[in-house]
């Protein structure tokens, strides 16, 4: 075995594939700030953040690009917006090669769904933000629509958003439904900055892991929106991450889960062998200092590179 930057990697063995990895920049052209819980966030800075990515991606040269979603903030002011997520897109275009993009909570913020998912080019259909790809015949990547039921980005009277004001007025008693007031442990979820996966959703989800099965691939799945309790804050996670998780438990192919959302990152391996892996955010670098990475993939794990705040993470699969 051999190292590179800390991490314990197959000797003399290159990887199959390099991809980089960036999360939650939520730019906005606002003075700095903090989060309800007093962190720090430097919204001008993030897109200086994402700009080096993007040069030092070039240099390495990964077969592509995901980016886990908020590419902009909610309080960007609201006739920016547009301006603002063209301005964030305009400098992941600069890396030269794909990227590809999940929607998050800020997002939908500044832009309904319409409108937002062909300016990130986002493959779905009827709206949805939920694709699958695969680079090479080894692996598969399921991309996850985190706000398919959800009471921002739908139009008003939408379905979905019936649902979602449904599961929070069952769910969550304040008046505030972004406020986990008197929710204790894993209810803390139920949040309206979060969402959740339609049935729709998961009957593709459980077609997909089906014929990764059968060509024997290793499965990524990304989603805004963390899947495990370990990995993250209770308050952070995907309303029906249990249902989501039973049914990628029922394949040996899903390998890692990566998210974002949770600004703070974390790391856990599940009960099924699973890693959960939610990424630092690019938002709360202070100027001078950066979150983003490659991960290089092998047969047998993922080795993540990060930089600065974001930890390099080593994923070694459960066969």
């Amino acid at each position: 075995m051999g190292y590179a930057n800390g991490l314990l990697c197959p000797l003399g063995k290159q990887p199959l594939l390099s991809f980089g990895v960036i999360s939650d920049v939520q730019y906005a052209d606002i003075d700095d700030g903090s989060s309800f819980l007093g962190v720090p966030r430097y919204y001008r800075h993030s897109v200086s953040v994402l700009q080096r990515a993007v040069k030092k991606w070039n240099q390495e040269k990964p077969k592509f690009v995901l980016n886990f979603g908020d590419i902009v903030d909610g309080y960007c002011p609201k006739d920016q917006s547009m301006i603002a997520v063209k301005k964030i897109v305009d400098e992941f275009d600069k890396f030269n090669g794909t990227v590809y993009h999940m929607i998050g909570n800020h997002c939908l913020y500044n832009l309904p769904r319409k409108d937002l998912l062909p300016l990130l080019r986002i493959p779905g259909h009827d709206g949805h933000a939920y694709f699958d790809f695969s680079p090479i015949p080894e692996y598969r990547f399921v991309i996850l629509d985190a706000y398919d039921i959800s009471a921002i980005g739908w139009p008003e009277d939408h379905p979905n958003t019936l649902k979602a004001l449904k599961v929070l007025q069952e769910k969550n008693p304040n008046s505030d439904k972004n406020s986990p007031s008197g929710l204790v442990g894993l209810a803390r979820r139920f949040l309206m900055f979060n969402g959740g996966v339609g049935k729709k959703q998961l009957e593709w989800l459980d077609h997909v892991l089906q014929e990764a099965t059968k060509l024997n691939q290793n499965v990524i799945v990304c989603c805004h929106l963390p899947l495990d309790p370990g990995a993250s804050s209770f308050a952070a996670l995907l309303w029906n991450y249990d249902e989501v998780m039973d049914l990628i438990h029922r394949y040996s192919c899903v390998k890692v889960c990566m998210g974002g959302h949770d600004h703070k990152g974390g790391q856990s391996v599940d009960s099924h062998g699973v890693h959960h892996r939610v990424l630092e955010a690019a938002l709360e670098c202070p100027p001078g200092t950066d979150s983003f990475g490659h991960i290089d993939a092998f047969d047998d794990r993922l080795l993540l590179f990060g930089t600065d705040r974001m930890k390099s993470t080593e994923m070694v699969f459960r066969h």
